[in-house]
């Protein structure tokens, strides 16, 4: 289901038919999720991100809340922007001064992505309607996809994706937009072909332009290769972006799974890393969960 339901979203939002100390306990029980749309900001506890840690969150997971009033929550609990956010929100993010940190938007979803010679006008298309405009809303980073393999080998799924993205980064470098491809596990992507860091490593530096980046997702790249520390290390010039959740099951990044984020967050930190980290878990109880997220990455 999770799989499902950020695929649903991504493909909604597509263009063309394509994208410190524990919450105290004298807050309502519905901040733990269970009646999100009647939580207000006014009701979650302020919290500062003492150490740098620029913190983000994917819109997806919290799905039920409205926009307006996640924004409010997002600004008082240290977050510095929303992740995965489409361009019909970019203005409210701006009103409460706060970063989309990962713009949705053009594309063709998941499946369909540059893998494949005959999506590049129509991704081309797209991708340049939306450059400018997230430009001019201060909007840094695009998501883009390999798109699934669909019998074709990961060198010419390689070689196709360099040669549409060579053709993008005219636009992505004249507007200062970074296009950043996400790696997905292809155990629940079935089929998607940007599955390991270092096939994303060699696309990254053969496209050869700095407004082209990985987003490299903790969990999905867990599940497929693990090694997680070293990957950040060894692909620290072509990371971007990172996202968070905890394995197994996407749910908290706590103490009960099985990566320990205080140190993979100080390894980021360690290879001069200055982008975002954003939260991409599936809360347990819901901003208490996320609160607790932001000072477990606040290192």
């Amino acid at each position: 289901m999770t799989n499902i339901s950020r695929r649903s979203i991504l493909k909604t939002l597509a263009v063309g038919g394509a994208v410190a100390s524990a919450l105290p306990a004298v807050l309502p029980t519905t901040l733990s999720a269970q009646n999100p749309e009647n939580i207000k900001a006014e009701q979650v506890e302020a919290l500062t991100v003492q150490n740098g840690t620029r913190q983000s969150v994917c819109k997806w997971c919290y799905s039920k809340f409205p926009m307006e009033e996640f924004c409010k929550i997002a600004k008082k609990i240290g977050l510095v922007g929303i992740d995965l956010v489409g361009p019909n929100d970019w203005d409210l993010l701006l009103k409460y001064d706060l970063i989309v940190t990962m713009g949705n938007g053009p594309g063709m979803g998941i499946p369909k992505g540059f893998n494949r010679l005959e999506h590049h006008d129509k991704l081309i298309e797209s991708y340049e309607a939306v450059i400018p405009i997230a430009a001019e809303k201060k909007v840094p980073n695009l998501i883009c996809f390999s798109g699934n393999r669909e019998g074709i080998s990961d060198e010419e799924g390689l070689a196709n994706c360099v040669t549409g993205l060579k053709r993008l980064m005219p636009a992505a470098e004249k507007y200062g937009v970074t296009m950043v491809m996400e790696l997905l596990n292809s155990k629940n992507h079935k089929d998607y072909q940007a599955d390991h860091t270092p096939w994303g490593g060699e696309l990254a530096r053969k496209v050869g332009s700095e407004r082209f980046k990985l987003l490299y997702d903790i969990f999905h790249m867990q599940r497929m290769e693990g090694d997680v520390i070293q990957m950040i290390r060894d692909y620290k010039d072509v990371i971007g972006h990172y996202h968070t959740a905890g394995n197994p099951g996407r749910n908290d990044i706590d103490d009960s799974q099985e990566l320990y984020y205080p140190a993979i967050i100080k390894a980021i930190k360690a290879t001069g890393f200055k982008g975002f980290i954003a939260h991409e878990f599936l809360p347990k109880k819901g901003i208490e969960s996320l609160r607790n997220g932001i000072k477990i990455c606040d290192v």
